[in-house]
């Protein structure tokens, strides 16, 4: 039988993406601010955050829970392949951090 923590049921792992983004940076103690001048083009509804970690700062475009790193021309869904992509961590360890 699989360790609890091993398995990440359907409807957990739905609730775990749809964490805001915000709230999943906050989360993990990452600094986070909007450009309140950025004037999105496509999706009025789009914002530009300045996202600070471990001493540089990366531009992310965020709509709802779509995210664009500008810089690394990287970008996906959810709060669980933000931090994949911010912190380099394996999807296990996403799912970890954002559980607690």
């Amino acid at each position: 039988m699989p360790h609890p923590k091993a398995y990440i049921r359907p409807d957990e792992l739905d609730s775990l993406r749809a964490i805001p983004l915000a709230d999943a940076l906050d989360l993990i103690g990452i600094d986070h601010k909007a450009d309140h001048s950025y004037k999105p083009r496509l999706h009025h509804e789009s914002e530009r955050w300045h996202v600070s970690d471990g001493g540089h700062v990366i531009e992310l475009i965020v709509t709802e829970s779509r995210w664009f790193d500008t810089r690394n021309g990287k970008g996906g869904c959810g709060a669980i392949d933000l931090l994949m992509h911010l912190r380099s961590w394996s999807f296990r360890e996403a799912v970890e951090r954002l559980r607690h």
